[in-house]
């Protein structure tokens, strides 16, 4: 070592910079004696004499041994400046502004308050939470409350005895004896540290075995507090930080690219913030890249992620001002590297399922190859120890959006991935195929939490599912959405599931007739008859060509077929119908099958509105009955039955009969569907329409408001039930003689009838008859007169001369000619 070597040692010392290697090279040089280099020496009192006597201040040594070595760096220490204010080694903040986290600082606050004992206190959190940014700040905002001294400690690759034996040395000129071990030195600086309160912070701790012998002692002056992704013992008080709500993450986006800039594009900011998963650390890399990309739109960014994904620039490359500068997959990978290959392997396939809280039991079925208690020690052990993964609720866990992307883009590392992805798809098929056309309220609410997970096989996974697997998670999801009356989502997975079906498995095929029909059924519902029959037309001839005209698959056309032509008012067309497919059933079946109650409920419904009452009477009872022994008396179906022979009642006045078969059936749709729904809507609607044919009127009016509201919130302010509703509530004020009230209103349910199933449809007929009525009652002849006409030229076409209501209707005109007669004379 020269002179100007042994002049940066020592000034390293009088700074309290100097690391362990320095100590060992001085301790090597002077027992070398250079004694040219040895002057400089002179400066810090330390005298050489004649007889190489050393000479340390008042004390005299003949050689430089330890003790000696040990005298001279206390005496160069002694030049250290003595510190002003708090004793201090905070890293510097490398935060614009410091936003999203006010309660969690007064939290920790309080946290640390503790003055009985030793106070540990963890931060803990996924990677890029902003756990070491909190520990700072909250340093930095009561730092003058610590006036023994702030310790900031580095866990990940550092030894922590040696950083706080150097911080002893050189913030509080404390000189532990060399020959103490590492322990002793550390226990030397923790009992001589200076008075006052002490923070010590350790930042990122990964293994809380390896810092726990360096803890201060048992002092309630010491407060410790650590950063970690781990969840430690109850011995450890944690604070557990989650990812900031959206107005923090804008605020923050803000701090960084300015605030006229998010207002701008405030729905594409918020975009943005989603994608990210308001996740710190991916916000802070996204908003410095774009403050450096003045020209680059907040669209735009989100486009290149969802293309690039984390490979994106922005979140690789951050600045070096940072508090911690990595990028999103560096942080992630920290924790990535400590995983073992079980763990990895569950990591990945969490990462198959959707963004949104994962049913355990979905995992074990997907992974049904392992232990179930060795997934749990996994999961519990690993993933939510070092929070890759979070608990939500009882058996309920989710990934992060970008630790989920992380995890995807770790594909080509996982042993058998494709293999994990068939398997994930089956499952999601098999799910999506338990869910039947009339689900209770009950098995809906199970299964809701599946449904995006059945998604992302439908579409993420596609290509994973084999050919038979392939339209089961688009039908699911459209039974799903359909059973609750959410026919424009329930058209959306039909109409997939058509497309995907013909792409795959070509134009003529049975999977898709299925599809086309699924489709008919929800146009029906939405009242657009003319698409449904040619769907339906469709799917049937199809039907024949592939599997014979005989097969069950066949009848179901036919009954789809004949329900909307009854609809329509094609009445005999129908009947027909429904004829050929009940024979079809019963071959394939025998008497006893739930479609053929079905078809038996459709054709006794056929009845009905022909004014077929004895007819229609036994095949409802006969229905019901069948309905009740196959699917069971809690069933959605068998609700439909009560309340279709309660209505076979109503019409033939048979009011004390109807109406506690329609209190049952409401409150049945009640218990098993919901307060919400289309069914529900259905018997407040015909419960309110019986209490009107009994002059009740304040007993069904509140009904009829409620099943219009209802129909409204389910199926839209245009659709025929609607229409209905809006038909029937009119007719309220009608019988009341409130024909001011009931006008408008008639007015609407024609106009929606007319445009939703044409004109020449019997509900038209119905509502230009009662439109008619009224101006009738009011003497308005000349407007009533052609309503009537053109409602019995419609009746008469569409569904006979001698029908019950083409009759009444005619009744109706006679009666207004009378009266105009009468008033002419007059």
């Amino acid at each position: 070592m020269n002179s100007e070597e042994l002049g940066n040692l020592l000034d390293r010392l009088v700074e309290g910079k100097q690391a362990e290697a320095d100590i060992t090279t001085l301790r090597q040089f002077l027992k070398e004696g250079n004694n040219q280099a040895l002057l400089q020496l002179g400066k810090y009192n330390v005298n050489i004499g004649q007889g190489q006597d050393i000479q340390i201040g008042d004390r005299v040594f003949v050689t430089w041994n330890d003790d000696a070595i040990q005298a001279l760096i206390e005496v160069v220490q002694k030049q250290l400046p003595k510190a002003t204010g708090i004793v201090e080694n905070l890293p510097r903040s490398g935060v614009v502004e410091f936003i999203g986290r006010n309660h969690e600082l007064y939290t920790l606050y309080q946290l640390l308050q503790d003055n009985q004992r030793i106070t540990v206190t963890a931060i803990t959190g996924m990677g890029g939470i902003g756990k070491t940014e909190l520990a700072l700040q909250y340093a930095l905002k009561y730092k003058l409350q610590y006036l023994g001294g702030i310790c900031w400690l580095q866990a990940r690759g550092l030894n922590i005895g040696s950083q706080i034996v150097q911080f002893g040395r050189s913030r509080l000129q404390l000189n532990p004896s060399e020959e103490l071990d590492l322990l002793g030195q550390v226990g030397f600086c923790w009992s001589h540290w200076q008075a006052g309160e002490v923070l010590v912070i350790i930042d990122d701790v990964i293994d809380y075995k390896l810092i726990k012998p360096y803890l201060p002692p048992s002092e309630a002056r010491f407060k410790v507090l650590i950063t970690t992704q781990l969840r430690l013992g109850k011995s450890v008080k944690q604070l557990e930080i989650e990812v900031l709500d959206e107005s923090s993450a804008l605020e923050l986006l803000e701090s960084l690219v300015g605030k006229d800039r998010i207002h701008e594009t405030l729905n594409d900011a918020k975009q943005l913030c989603g994608w990210l998963g308001y996740l710190p650390l991916g916000l802070e890399l996204v908003g410095r890249y774009l403050d450096r990309k003045p020209d680059l739109s907040i669209a735009q960014i989100q486009q290149r992620l969802e293309k690039k994904r984390l490979e994106e620039r922005s979140l690789q490359k951050p600045d070096s001002d940072m508090t911690k500068p990595l990028g999103v997959s560096a942080a992630f990978n920290l924790s990535w590297d400590t995983l073992d290959d079980s763990t990895k392997n569950l990591a990945f396939l969490l990462s198959l399922f959707a963004i949104t809280p994962i049913p355990w039991k979905l995992v074990e079925q997907v992974a049904s190859n392992e232990d179930p208690d060795d997934l749990e020690e996994i999961r519990d052990d690993n993933l939510v120890n070092l929070h890759l993964l979070q608990r939500k609720a009882d058996s309920i866990y989710q990934l992060h959006r970008l630790i989920r992307e992380f995890l995807q883009e770790k594909y080509s590392e996982i042993d058998k991935a494709d293999a994990q992805k068939q398997k994930f798809c089956q499952v999601m098929a098999s799910i999506a195929q338990q869910i039947p056309e009339s689900p209770t309220l009950k098995f809906l609410l199970q299964m809701t939490p599946m449904m995006p997970h059945v998604a992302e096989a439908g579409t993420t996974l596609i290509n994973y599912l084999s050919d038979q697997e392939l339209i089961q998670p688009f039908a699911g999801l459209g039974r799903f959405y359909e059973s609750q009356g959410f026919y424009n989502q329930a058209e959306i997975w039909y109409e997939q599931c058509r497309i995907k079906a013909e792409e795959r498995l070509g134009t003529e095929h049975p999977e898709i007739a299925t599809s086309i029909s699924n489709l008919a059924r929800i146009y029906q519902s939405q009242g657009r008859y003319t698409e449904a029959e040619s769907l339906y037309m469709n799917a049937l001839e199809m039907r024949k060509h592939l599997l014979g005209s005989n097969h069950p698959n066949v009848a179901d056309s036919l009954n789809s077929l004949a329900v909307l032509a009854s609809k329509q008012g094609r009445y005999i067309q129908a009947e027909t119908l429904f004829t050929q497919a009940l024979e079809i059933w019963k071959q394939t079946y025998g008497n006893e099958h739930p479609e053929i109650a079905d078809c038996l409920n459709n054709l006794a419904m056929l009845h009905n509105e022909q004014g077929r009452y004895h007819e229609a009477e036994p095949l409802f009872i006969q229905a019901l009955e069948m309905r009740k022994k196959l699917l069971g008396v809690q069933h959605p179906r068998v609700a439909t039955s009560l309340s279709n022979l309660a209505y076979c009642y109503n019409l033939q006045e048979q009011y004390n009969q109807a109406q506690p078969l329609y209190i049952q059936a409401l409150e049945l749709s009640k218990q098993l569907l919901g307060e919400e729904h289309p069914n529900v809507a259905d018997g407040l609607n015909n419960l309110g329409m019986l209490y009107l044919a009994q002059a009740k009127y304040l007993e069904a009016e509140p009904l009829l408001f409620q099943a219009l509201e209802l129909q409204k919130k389910m199926l839209g302010e245009k659709h025929p039930n609607v229409a209905t509703c809006l038909n029937n509530l009119g007719y309220m004020y009608d019988l009341q003689e409130r024909y001011l009230e009931a006008e408008p209103l008639y007015l609407q349910s024609l106009n929606m009838r007319k445009l939703l199933l044409g004109e020449k449809h019997p509900y038209v007929a119905i509502s230009l008859n009662n439109l008619a009525k009224i101006y009738r009652e009011q003497n308005r002849f000349s407007e009533a007169q052609p309503l009537y006409i053109q409602a019995i030229e419609i009746l008469e076409t569409q569904i006979g001369f001698d029908h019950p209501i083409t009759v009444q209707i005619r009744t109706n005109l006679e009666k207004l000619l009378v009266l105009q007669t009468n008033n002419s004379d007059n």
